[in-house]
This record gives structure tokens, sequence and C-alpha cells, in this order.
């Protein structure tokens, strides 16, 4: 009888603490919310998914693209947006869209590419070769008559003439992408169509060097940091800093292991201050480098995948997502 009660004191002793372990990991398993909401959420005059942002001449002249040919224009930093109809054969998803000065760029697909020297009160549109490997899908304007292309498989041109010709910077295209990001100091990174692998360029390389990912998670989507290293979003919501090379990575990151929602963008607002975005309006930041994350619970209530953020500067950024729907940062709110 002794041994009975014992056994079962026993037993309910350890039923307790695997239930106290249970409720401490359920409290460790959802971010605390932020105490501030930075983020406005903009009426844009657009149903269409918004793929990419860039301002001309100043912080407040800017061009918002997306699909359905769509092209916005703003005049007052981002806080309204008047829609600008082109005539076209047909409709284009514009992938991207970069400014330097008044000189700007848009690329799409169908394969187009559009050039203006006024920021954007006219645009031109650029004959492109049948043979382009790909279509377009970013650019960047790099100064007068200056832009370097990329295409849905990976090839890099860069023109010095506004557009009439091209001049191929890697010998062979890396094969269908998910994504590609671009460094300041024009290195590149691309995550392939189905996540298995990525790949890295640097200036003066003639070929792609490509790697294995760095566990048996798929890739979402990969960029640089500030200070140059490599970050990637792999699948099930899992975070991942390079320390040296694409070769040598910290260990990966669930910032929030009880969500299923993916991650789907990574941008630094100031070195310290990380912000990521996912589906199903998840928006998360972390304030330290990354060690510890909170929520922005105010924006899980945005019903709309968060595709990209881009931060023009400490104050001003802004996230794209699906339906029309564009976030912008207040630093008053902040």
């Amino acid at each position: 009888m002794v041994m009975q009660l014992a056994a079962r004191y026993v037993k309910r002793m350890v039923g307790l603490v695997a239930i106290a372990l249970f409720c401490v990991g359920c409290a460790n398993a959802f971010l605390p919310g932020t105490a501030t909401n930075p983020w406005q959420v903009l009426s844009v005059p657009t149903k269409s998914n918004l793929l990419d942002i860039s301002f001309a001449e100043s912080n407040q002249h800017g061009w918002l693209v997306g699909s359905s040919s769509t092209l916005l224009e703003t005049d007052d930093g981002g806080l309204s947006w008047e829609p600008r109809i082109l005539e076209l054969d047909q409709p284009y998803r514009f992938t991207s869209v970069d400014f330097t000065g008044k000189e700007g760029w848009v690329v799409g697909q169908p394969s187009i590419l559009l050039h203006t020297t006024d920021a954007g009160k006219s645009w031109e549109r650029v004959p492109l070769s049948e043979k382009l490997p790909g279509a377009p899908n970013t650019i960047k304007a790099l100064g007068p008559n200056a832009a370097e292309m990329t295409t849905t498989v990976g090839a890099i041109y860069r023109t010095s003439d506004s557009g009439r010709s091209w001049k191929a910077l890697v010998e062979q295209a890396v094969g269908v992408i998910r994504n590609i990001s671009r460094s300041p100091d024009g290195k590149y990174v691309a995550v392939s169509s189905r996540g298995n692998f990525f790949s890295t360029w640097e200036p003066g390389q003639a070929a792609w060097q490509p790697y294995n990912r760095t566990s048996s998670r798929r890739l979402q989507n990969m960029g640089f940091t500030t200070d140059g290293r490599l970050w990637l979003l792999a699948r099930g919501g899992q975070v991942q800093f390079s320390e040296s090379g694409p070769e040598n990575w910290s260990d990966a990151i669930s910032p929030e292991v009880a969500t299923s929602w993916g991650l789907l963008d990574l941008a630094y607002r100031t070195p310290e201050e990380i912000w990521l975005s996912g589906g199903s309006g998840n928006l998360i930041v972390s304030y330290d480098g990354g060690a510890t994350w909170q929520k922005d619970k105010a924006i899980e209530a945005v019903p709309s995948n968060l595709y990209q953020i881009k931060f023009f500067s400490p104050e001003q950024g802004f996230i794209l997502g699906e339906r029309g729907i564009l976030l912008r940062y207040d630093p008053s709110a902040a």
C-alpha cells in the first residue's frame, strides 16, 4: 500500500512538472507585443499587388509599381498616391522601379523596360532583345544613362547609353530564381526557384557561385546585412545570419516558434533595428540586432501578406503587400 501511494505521488509530481514546463514553453513560444505601432496603413487607389517603390529627386516625390501595369506617383512623401496611366499594348507586371535624381527605370513582365529623365513626367519604352535570357526582373539606376538589370534566370546586364546597348556581366544565367538581392557595392545573392540552393556573384567574377542551403528547410528569401554579411529566411519562420562568407552561418533563429506563418522579407531600419514581414499581416521587430524579438500586433488585422520592406532612411520606410496594401513608417509614432 505504501509503495502504491508513493508511486501515485511520484506520478502526480511528474505530471505537474510536465504541465509547468508546457506552460513555460507556451509563454516563450509567442512573442510579446511592441509598445508602439509606427506603421500607417495607407489608402492606395489600386487592388493590384504592390511590388516595388522608389523615390526620385527628393524624399517627397516617389513612384510605386505593381501588377496589372500599376504605376502610382506621390508628391508628399508617400502619404497619398495617384495613378498614372501609360498607353501600353497589354497589361504588364511591373516588378522593379529605381531612380537616381530625375532619371528612373521600370522593368516588368512580359519583357518591358521604361526609362525617364524628367522624374516621370514622361516615360519612354526602351526596346529589348528577343534573345534576352528570361524576362526583366530588377533594375538599379547607377547614374546618368546607366543602369544594371537582372532577369528571371539570373542574367545580369549593364547599360551606359540609356539602354540602347547592354553588356553581360556573367557568362551564364544561374537558372530560374525565386528572388534576387543586390548590395550597395554591387554584389548579388539569388535563391533558386524551389529554394534548394542559393548563389552569389561579385563584380569581376565570370559566373555565379552556387551553395547548398544551410539546413533541410527550403530557402524563402536572402539579402545583405548593413555590414555586408548575408541573411536568409527559411520555411517555417527561420532566420539565419552569415558570420563570414556564404559558407559560415550562425545558429538558426525561430523568432516565434508557435506560429506557422512564413517570413517573406527582412530589412534594417538602423544597424540594430531589424524588421521581418510575413504572411497574414505578421510583422516582427528586433531592437538589438536579432537577439530578441517583438511583434507589432496592431498590424495583424491587416488582411494581406506583407511581401517587401524598404527603408530609404531611418525616418522613411514602406512595406508592400498584396491587393493594394501599403504601410508607411511614421517616425513620430515610433
